[in-house]
């Protein structure tokens, strides 16, 4: 596998990865992992037009994207330049419109709420139509349902559904959990990586750290 490559599955181009993508735009706060991919229906090269909306750069946020996650159709980020100033007696946006408007305050001397980044972690999954909400972390190996609005953080290895999304399960015990963040497959080298597909897919945690035990990839 090339994570290089803008369409990975030969002849399909409803499948792209992120990372290239964004590598030939001019987009600078939006990073991607190697190995995340975009799935739609129509055409995933319009992610960044289509899927991270309000992106208007005046908040300083970014949208950050780890390896190995996959994102289905329809998946939205609502960047913080969404947000209306809430301070005072109306959020009418009166600067956006120029002019007298923007004189008498321009939008830079708003009082907008602050946001952290968008924070998406590896070996994610988000689900069709998912809506991702400003300043959210989603942790390591989380799985987010159908339609759901994540507007809170999601702690890794959960899963989590709803408007707004709340934790469902969480997918492993506390100490496999801590086993996995501890491993951190995805950072791998990929021949270690390939081999270890089978286990990764239908083997246990301790199947897996026994693997990278054995081959110096965490300490025991």
């Amino acid at each position: 596998m090339n994570s290089d490559k803008l369409y990975p599955i030969e002849g399909f181009t409803n499948t792209l990865l992120l990372k290239p993508l964004i590598a030939q735009s001019d987009v600078r706060n939006v990073e991607v992992g190697e190995f995340s991919y975009y799935s739609d229906f129509e055409d995933p090269t319009k992610f960044l037009e289509n899927n991270v909306l309000y992106n208007f750069g005046f908040s300083g946020t970014s949208l950050r994207i780890g390896k190995y996650s996959a994102i289905a159709h329809g998946t939205k980020f609502i960047m913080a330049d969404a947000n209306h100033a809430t301070q005072g007696v109306t959020t009418f946006p009166f600067a956006v419109f120029g002019g007298k408007w923007a004189e008498a305050k321009p939008l830079t001397d708003y009082p907008f709420k602050q946001y952290k980044d968008i924070v998406v972690g590896n070996d994610v999954w988000l689900g069709f139509e998912v809506t991702v909400m400003p300043g959210v972390t989603i942790g390591n190996g989380a799985i987010i349902g159908a339609k759901s609005v994540v507007a809170s953080d999601v702690p890794a290895y959960a899963v989590a559904a709803g408007n707004p999304a709340k934790v469902i399960r969480q997918r492993f015990t506390d100490t496999e959990i801590e086993k996995l963040e501890v491993m951190r497959w995805w950072d791998w080298p990929q021949e270690h990586i390939e081999k270890a597909i089978p286990m990764l897919v239908e083997g246990g945690v301790e199947t897996v750290w026994d693997y990278a035990v054995s081959h110096s990839l965490v300490s025991a």
